[in-house]
């Protein structure tokens, strides 16, 4: 029922486009999240068994190390860090920090699925 054969080409960049789009690597329409982060057993649209994916702590990985890099390491550059009391910068910085997090975990989830997809990575490989 899936649209690609056992031997057919998967391109890297098309699979990880489709998982940051939250959608099936394996044609592009269906749905890849059930919930939040909870992947669809399969595709609705082709029927690509998605269970097969083990995505594990890679997209959780990643997503820190975007963040860390991306917002709290220059945030240190700024003075504002420095002069402004601990009261109120923790509790902001945490909420924005929190925000970008749940913002981006799913999307990198997704892409890391299409990685996954596109490498023919399944669980039974990795057990």
């Amino acid at each position: 029922m899936s649209n690609a054969t056992p031997n057919s080409a998967r391109p890297l960049g098309l699979g990880i486009k489709r998982g940051l789009k939250h959608r099936c690597p394996n044609c592009g329409e269906g749905e890849l999240f059930s919930s939040y982060l909870k992947v669809q057993p399969e595709c609705a649209a082709c029927g690509h068994d998605l269970s097969q994916y083990r995505a594990d702590d890679g997209p959780a990985y990643l997503t820190i190390l975007l963040v860390g890099h991306l917002l709290i390491a220059p945030a240190f550059f700024f003075p504002f860090m420095w002069e402004v009391t601990p009261w109120i910068i923790v509790p902001a910085s945490l909420s924005i920090l929190t925000a970008v997090v749940l913002l981006l975990l799913p999307r990198i989830k997704g892409g890391f699925l299409g990685l996954l997809w596109a490498n023919r990575v399944t669980k039974d490989q990795l057990a």
